[in-house]
């Protein structure tokens, strides 16, 4: 997890959103200088940490950075659903990975690391995508608090665990750079799990827009409710799971094009931050 914990805080800067600091400057659009032929990669843009060692949370980028919007998809696999995987649901959906490649979409996979378990092959081609980045949604979308969405509670003691026994699944699964970027599973978080995920190194995602497209059946009412919501540098949470959202790939169909005619550009959250 070393390597999670690089910091670019030396040129953070405050932004004019709370929360969306550290990257490059205004108007270079994300572009790294170029690097000598032979050398590391630079590592990805960070938030730096807040006060006290909390985990810094990203939830949408400065208006200043102009029409860009960035398209996220939760891969979601519970750590206890392997047996209805066996039965033949699915929870992947290689449909709507093509439909971005063929539109051109850059777009950030927030994936659980039993998702990597369960389609590693499919874990690694969009890990070696450079369309896409990939990062942690936990290693089993058990909740970070109580009371969310019916979902099961890590304890405290084993959140840290959860986030790093995801990065390991996805390096066995072949993902050669996963993003440092952490997306709380139903989002749901408090100040003891921001704590207890600060020595990991990771900026948490949030979004500023809610697609709907969970266990949604009509593709028109998830884009209108996409389409409505967008603002420039919005964050979008959708999902990547066949089973649990049907429609998610019909609806990207009406969404990619109606935001590029109204002058978005799509990027990945790394750009964002």
């Amino acid at each position: 997890m070393n390597t999670f914990m690089r910091r670019v805080a030396a040129v953070c800067v405050p932004g004019l959103v709370v929360l969306a600091a550290c990257g490059a400057p205004e108007g270079s659009r994300g572009a790294l200088a170029p690097r000598p032929a032979g050398s590391a990669p630079s590592p990805p843009p960070t938030l730096a940490p807040s006060p006290g060692g909390l985990t810094p949370v990203f939830t949408r980028a400065s208006r200043a950075r102009g029409r860009t919007v960035a398209l996220t998809f939760d891969a979601d696999m519970t750590a206890g659903q392997g047996e209805r995987a066996a039965a033949g649901e699915r929870f992947d959906n290689p449909r709507l990975i093509r439909t971005l490649r063929r539109l051109k979409v850059p777009a950030t996979v927030f994936m659980t690391g039993r998702w990597a378990e369960e389609y590693p092959r499919q874990a690694r081609a969009i890990g070696g995508d450079p369309l896409f980045e990939v990062a942690n949604h936990s290693y089993s979308h058990h909740a970070f608090t109580e009371d969310c969405y019916g979902l099961p509670t890590v304890p405290v003691a084993r959140m840290r665990a959860e986030v790093e026994r995801a990065f390991a699944a996805f390096r066995a699964a072949g993902i050669a750079r996963p993003m440092p970027y952490f997306r709380f599973p139903g989002g749901c978080h408090d100040r003891r799990a921001l704590k207890a995920l600060g020595a990991t190194g990771v900026t948490a995602v949030q979004w500023d827009v809610v697609s709907g497209d969970a266990f949604a059946t009509d593709a028109a009412a998830v884009a209108r409710q996409v389409l409505d919501g967008v603002r420039p540098g919005s964050v979008v949470v959708l999902h990547c799971t066949r089973s649990a959202a049907p429609a998610t790939e019909e609806a990207l169909r009406t969404i990619v094009p109606e935001l590029r005619g109204r002058g978005y550009r799509l990027v990945k959250v790394s750009e964002l931050i």
